[in-house]
């Protein structure tokens, strides 16, 4: 605390009676007696406590204005909030500034009666910059400063008449400035001014309060510009990670839309993917995490990644929800029982689907999920019949596929519980209205983007205590023209056999200069089968923009990928199959496994 000279001076004897020492300029007097003192320290006492309420708020304009307000009802006649640029936006301030090298903005001025002073500087201006003296020094320390000789205080200004204007109120006689420090970051300080005659100057207890309340006022600041910053940094962790809002492939076309709870309830954690995979189908997945901010983003990352490692390795969705089931719940037990926060993956839910535009099935999983909706091309909607497993995070629970067959052109509705679930009804009733929704407005020939952004503006009401997404698919379908597929015996004897029928179906697609390579992929791959397998093998051909060749078998041998030695007489089937192909891979089904392999066409189709 530092106090320029006083304008008055009070002196009170033994005997309760008051000296009063006047101002020989403004001829001012002033006076404090026991009932005075008490009537201020009555309502310094309700000020620092009205000032330590307010509301903590992620709008930094809101907390700063409210107290400007405060303090100029009963305290002061003007009063300037000026913080560092950094401070609403949600940035990293230097541990240790100077006023100077700080970018100092107005962020909140309020004149008792209403009004401003004319020439002072406004709410939203920068503030102007001044010469260095001892009291803006003291400033920058963390002191505050009591002024009551305004004539000083022009000096230090350099007497310029445009820097005094526009900081210092008309008429002023008394001022007082504390600094806003927080966990050693100056954010900016709070000045008021008394400008009405007559009015006691301030004095050394007023600063003292002020200093109390800018002490608390910077702390609240401080947590809402924490707040801020870690809330961009889960909105662009998020971004990030999000895929494309619309995309394209031969097996659907997909778009996919978030939209955030109301303003202060943190990032959304609502995610969804679209995930191409081999054969030409597509992964749909859609996911809510527990909680917001930061953590529940990084949470979200963790499950995304997962989910993309999974199905890299082609699995079903049943069986790559268990696999992800068993990923999260060892870390998620440890975590919560080291920080106790819900923020994490245990309770997070996730929805896995599957679409074949080769056979037109689609297959889903659901981990607490709600199940999808179909859209037909004549407007009927319906929920696949799915029975949803556990949430991530529970464990020792199976989860149920579904499988369905779709029509060309029919959409495919995923979306999060922020969508329907409403506290003026159940989850139920919400879901029968996205039906409904989208039955009438989802129809062929819509587009979807349109279709996403509508059912958020008809159906989701401006104050949402939860995120929000959804991704739609309308699907398509492979034409028969573009498949061949065939079955033989387990006998050596169709290799020969299956190459004649390769070479007759790439002529018949002009496709002759990959004959060479896929008649020795798919005699590598059927002779391997038949040596491997007791069953019929399955060979099917898909030409898009690229040639798709998979050999199926009853066999659940893992095929291994080796580089054989001189002496070996057998091992190089699958090297020279890699060698020969642009990608290639193997998955599991219900009743086998399939290899595949996939060979750009290039420019001659």
């Amino acid at each position: 605390m530092h106090i320029l000279p006083l304008a008055a001076a009070v002196a009170t004897e033994a005997t309760g009676r008051c000296l009063v020492l006047v101002h020989p300029e403004t001829g001012v007097a002033s006076a404090s007696r026991p009932d005075e003192r008490n009537w201020r320290t009555h309502r310094n006492l309700d000020l620092l406590r009205a000032a330590v309420s307010i509301e903590p708020s992620s709008d930094v304009a809101r907390i700063v204005t409210e107290l400007a307000a405060l303090l100029a009802a009963d305290f002061a006649d003007v009063v300037a909030v000026d913080l560092a640029e950094a401070v609403p936006q949600g940035d990293d301030i230097p541990a240790v500034t100077r006023f100077g090298e700080l970018h100092l903005r107005r962020m909140a001025a309020v004149r008792r009666g209403g009004g401003w002073p004319a020439k002072l500087s406004v709410e939203g201006a920068e503030t102007p910059t001044v010469p260095d003296f001892p009291e803006l020094r003291l400033l920058q320390e963390g002191h505050g400063v009591l002024v009551n000789d305004i004539d000083a205080l022009k000096a230090s200004l350099g007497h310029d008449p445009g820097l005094v204007q526009s900081v210092i109120p008309e008429g002023t006689h008394s001022g007082l400035s504390a600094p806003l420090y927080a966990r050693g970051l100056l954010l900016g300080a709070i000045t008021v001014w008394r400008t009405r005659w007559p009015t006691t100057p301030f004095d050394g207890d007023d600063l003292a309060l002020l200093e109390q309340i800018a002490a608390s006022a910077a702390l609240s600041l401080d947590n809402t510009r924490r707040s801020l910053r870690e809330r961009h940094a889960a909105t662009a962790l998020r971004s990030s990670l999000l895929p494309r809002s619309i995309a394209e492939s031969t097996a659907a076309e997909t778009t996919g839309m978030h939209l955030p709870a109301s303003p202060g309830t943190g990032v959304s954690t609502d995610w969804f993917d679209v995930i191409p995979l081999p054969g030409l189908r597509i992964a749909f997945v859609i996911g809510d995490v527990v909680g917001h901010g930061i953590h529940a983003a990084a949470t979200m990352a963790r499950v995304r990644t997962a989910v993309q490692t999974l199905a890299d390795l082609d699995l079903e969705p049943d069986e790559l929800l268990t696999h992800l089931d068993d990923l999260v719940t060892g870390p998620a037990a440890d975590r919560g029982a080291e920080s106790g926060s819900d923020t994490d993956v245990l309770g997070a839910t996730c929805l896995y689907g599957v679409y074949d535009p080769g056979t037109r099935k689609c297959v889903v999983a659901s981990a607490g999920h709600p199940p999808p909706i179909v859209v037909r091309p004549d407007a009927t909607a319906r929920f696949v019949d799915l029975v949803p497993g556990p949430p991530l995070g529970v464990g020792g629970m199976p989860f149920e596929p579904a499988e369905f067959e779709l029509e060309p052109g029919s959409v495919l509705a995923f979306y999060t519980d922020g969508l329907v679930d409403f506290p003026t009804g159940d989850v139920g009733h919400g879901m029968e209205r996205l039906r409904h929704w989208l039955s009438a407005h989802a129809g062929p020939g819509r587009n979807l983007d349109h279709v996403g952004r509508g059912a958020f503006t008809e159906l989701l009401d401006m104050a949402r205590p939860d995120d929000a997404a959804v991704l739609l698919a309308r699907t398509r379908a492979i034409p028969a023209h573009d498949i061949a597929s065939w079955e033989f015996p387990a006998d050596p004897s169709v290799v020969i056999r299956a190459r004649e029928l390769v070479t007759r179906q790439l002529a018949d697609w002009r496709l002759d200069h990959l004959t060479f390579t896929t008649e020795l992929v798919v005699s590598e791959l059927v002779t391997n089968a038949i040596r491997y397998a007791s069953g019929p093998i399955g060979l099917r051909l898909i030409r898009d923009r690229v040639l798709v060749c998979e050999v199926s078998d009853p066999s659940n041998s893992q095929p291994r990928l080796r580089r054989a030695r001189s002496t070996d007489e057998g091992g190089r089937g699958l090297f020279l199959v890699a060698q020969l192909t642009d990608r290639w891979g193997s998955r599991y089904t219900q009743s086998g496994k399939t290899i595949w392999t996939e060979q750009f066409l290039g420019a001659e189709r």
